[in-house]
């Protein structure tokens, strides 16, 4: 089993800390500490001169153990565990590597409840390997819920009892699978991170396995469900239909059987201009693009999104017609920085590449220039068009 010291935890969320996005002092509201991914607290009771001296005050272990795979088939093993909590009203919520949702006292490590969606009993959907790293939280007075993505299916907790809310979806659970662009084998998807909640929506997007390699596989989309109905309110198809902008990316009519694109990685969102920020990842298939040539609209792209409705304001494309699985795996930063002494507010969006993009957060105008320059098509992959150029940020420079 794995030990999960979750003070240790919250230790660093105190030396982090700003307290922003409606949360009091001390709380952990979303997986970057709130949804603009600061991951700053407040907090200064733990500080550079006292942090040597932290010990360990209590110790939760998770419940997650190898388990038999379904019909005969390999074990579903535990992966390493990757959640990060949330603290709310001292109780801290987070899930295990098989998406058992687990609420905790935050003083002494009680265990509250545990709610598990037995996702361990379907096939893995690369491997036979889980990992999972957190859940969302919604409230309204004293209704509190914690959402949960665990594989096709999202959750809706009651925060005080762990128990799924009658009125949401189906008995609590939203089939994420069901109304997208093809009928697929619902198992093949999955969700390893934290749902986005703005207002009464919750966002949520999907995990598809890199191996999954053939026409029509899953396909990507980000959707937004009433947080108390569970109706679908929007969806965003991110290889766009025709007669949708970017589908003429999409060469040999390689939209109509193209999946993955998908968003795994955590969104932020600007509260106050309701605008929701989407990492969106490669389309299948991750190393070979012979048959959907073009760039490939809107693989591996920062979106910006009105969040009540869907609708894009702008977009741009990190990598065009990807080839080596550069999807855009970290949460966009929504920072306020001052160049030339003009104040901005900026989306900060760092790649695997090493690079990092930002744009002014409102019209996604670059805050430095982003230069298109050549870059080799040399290849001997049959059927491979390599795009020529790809965009390079001229600052800050690369990390990596």
């Amino acid at each position: 089993m794995r030990i999960v010291t979750l003070v240790a935890i919250v230790g660093l969320v105190a030396v982090a800390g700003v307290q922003s996005q409606n949360r009091a002092p001390g709380e952990w509201i979303d997986y970057g500490g709130d949804v603009t991914g600061s991951k700053y607290s407040a907090l200064s009771d733990i500080t550079r001169e006292n942090v040597s001296r932290l010990q360990i005050a209590w110790e939760w272990r998770s419940p997650d153990k190898p388990m038999p795979g379904p019909s005969g088939s390999a074990s579903t093993i535990p992966g390493t565990f990757q959640s990060t909590p949330l603290m709310l009203d001292n109780v801290l919520y987070f899930s295990t590597q098989f998406g058992r949702t687990v609420a905790l006292d935050g003083e002494t490590g009680r265990e509250l409840w545990i709610y598990d969606p037995e996702t361990w009993r379907e096939p893995g959907f690369v491997s036979t390997e889980r990992n999972h790293r957190g859940v969302a939280a919604w409230r309204d007075g004293d209704d509190v819920r914690i959402f949960l993505a665990a594989k096709w299916r999202l959750v809706s907790l009651d925060a005080k009892t762990g128990k799924p809310v009658p009125g949401f979806g189906s008995n609590g659970i939203v089939d994420l699978s069901d109304g997208l662009r093809w009928k697929f084998d619902k198992v093949l998807m999955s969700n390893l991170t934290a749902p986005t909640i703005y207002k009464d929506l919750v966002i949520v997007g999907s995990a598809i396995g890199d191996r999954l390699m053939f026409r029509n596989d899953p396909p990507g989309a980000l959707r937004a469900y009433n947080v108390r109905t569970g109706k679908e309110v929007w969806t965003w198809h991110t290889v766009p239909r025709p007669g949708e902008f970017g589908n003429d990316t999409w060469g040999q009519d390689s939209w109509a059987v193209t999946g993955h694109a998908n968003i795994w990685a955590k969104m932020s969102v600007d509260t106050a201009r309701g605008l929701l920020y989407v990492p969106t990842s490669t389309p299948s298939n991750d190393f070979y693009g012979g048959y959907r040539p073009g760039a490939n609209l809107f693989a591996e792209t920062l979106l910006c999104l009105d969040a009540a409705t869907g609708q894009r304001k702008w977009h741009f494309q990190t990598t065009h017609h990807g080839l080596w699985d550069y999807d855009i795996g970290s949460q966009p930063n929504l920072v306020t920085i001052t160049v030339n002494g003009r104040p901005i507010d900026a989306v900060a969006q760092v790649t695997k590449l090493g690079f990092t993009f930002v744009f002014d957060r409102v019209t996604g105008e670059p805050v430095w220039p982003i230069e298109e320059r050549p870059v080799s098509t040399d290849t001997n992959v049959p059927g491979e068009q390599v795009y020529p150029t790809k965009p390079f940020p001229t600052k800050p420079p690369p990390f990596g």
